[in-house]
């Protein structure tokens, strides 16, 4: 999910501590677990900062160690040991099991976006990515505002976030059976498909849609059990030459395809002697055009000049990045 609604759910879950007499008894403990909530709902995102190495490592590494097993267990930890300092009066161990659930909490829903994390390391590196809430998702978002707000004015926290939750609850569970019927709609429309994404939006009912056949690429969209297929394309192999394998090697290429399951790519000769290798995520088609992309270019001794990996929305920002990436 999305940072804001990592810190409305902190804050939820911060006045739904008061459910535990420990933390309503004692105001210094409120407060003590009410920052651990917040601050443990943020915590796995950390790794943000590594957008400021380079997209590379953003792509390669967000959403995996910070988010796994043992971070789980070391972030309410650490969170708590700081806290407690600040908050000497707080019970140590309720405002560690309020900071844990936080944290549980931050990562256990990032598991139900198409993004996913590496929820299972150490034990596996594959990503868990249910894809059935957008990453940010406004219902989500707006039932946690307005319980915030009913908290506010005077409701009971206690019962205001128990009801809240029901209803996410409950809608978490309709949105696995929308996705449900797109995948067998997308199954009548394509018939012999082999791998299909179905991926949320923020429109509740709008899905975007990915399959492979044996020989097919399909791109397009759903709105309910309706499939409008934008895109084909003709599968191929990646062609074996050393050329590509140099190209595959790269930083930037190397951790596009570590994270993108579906992709197609284009070779083309570029007017100053360089060949350029593209991979295009077909996952996330957007007004005609396929944003998520990895290029690299080589030289005729097969020497990388130039190479990137991340969001591009037009061809000319493209070029800019390349540009950049060949200066540094």
């Amino acid at each position: 999910m999305d940072s804001g609604t990592h810190l409305v759910m902190g804050v939820a879950l911060g006045g739904l501590a008061l459910a535990d007499p420990v933390v309503a008894n004692n105001t210094m403990g409120f407060a003590a677990v009410m920052a651990g909530t917040i601050i443990g709902s943020q915590a796995p995102d950390v790794d943000t900062v590594l957008k400021l190495r380079n997209n590379a490592v953003y792509i390669r590494h967000h959403r995996g160690i910070t988010h796994s097993i043992p971070a789980v267990i070391l972030w309410p930890i650490a969170i708590t040991g700081i806290l407690s300092l600040i908050f000497q009066d707080a019970n140590i161990l309720h405002l560690w099991l309020w900071t844990f659930l936080a944290v549980f909490l931050h990562v256990f829903v990032d598991i139900f976006n198409a993004y996913g994390t590496q929820a299972l390391r150490p034990f596996s590196k594959k990503w868990v990515a249910l894809g059935v809430i957008n990453t940010f998702d406004p219902i989500i978002f707006g039932i946690h505002c307005i319980g915030i707000l009913l908290w506010a004015f005077g409701f009971n926290p206690v019962s205001t976030f128990l009801i809240m939750y029901l209803i996410i609850i409950g809608y978490y569970i309709l949105r696995f059976i929308l996705q449900g019927a797109v995948k067998k709609a997308v199954h009548h429309a394509i018939q012999d498909e082999d791998y299909v994404i179905v991926a949320p939006t923020m429109r509740f009912f709008n899905w975007r849609v990915a399959a492979r056949s044996k020989t097919h690429y399909y791109v397009g969209r759903a709105y309910g059990r309706t499939i409008n297929i934008y895109d084909k394309f003709e599968i191929h192999p990646l062609p074996k030459t050393p050329l590509v394998d140099k190209a595959l090697k790269d930083s930037n290429l190397s951790a596009f395809l570590s994270f993108s399951p579906l992709y197609r790519w284009e070779i083309s000769e570029l007017e100053n002697d360089l060949t350029e290798v593209r991979l295009i995520d077909l996952r996330y088609r957007s007004n005609d055009h396929y944003p998520f992309v990895a290029v690299a270019h080589l030289d005729k001794e097969l020497n990388i000049v130039n190479s990137y990996t991340g969001w591009i929305f037009s061809e000319d920002k493209l070029q800019q990045k390349l540009q950049i990436g060949a200066s540094d």
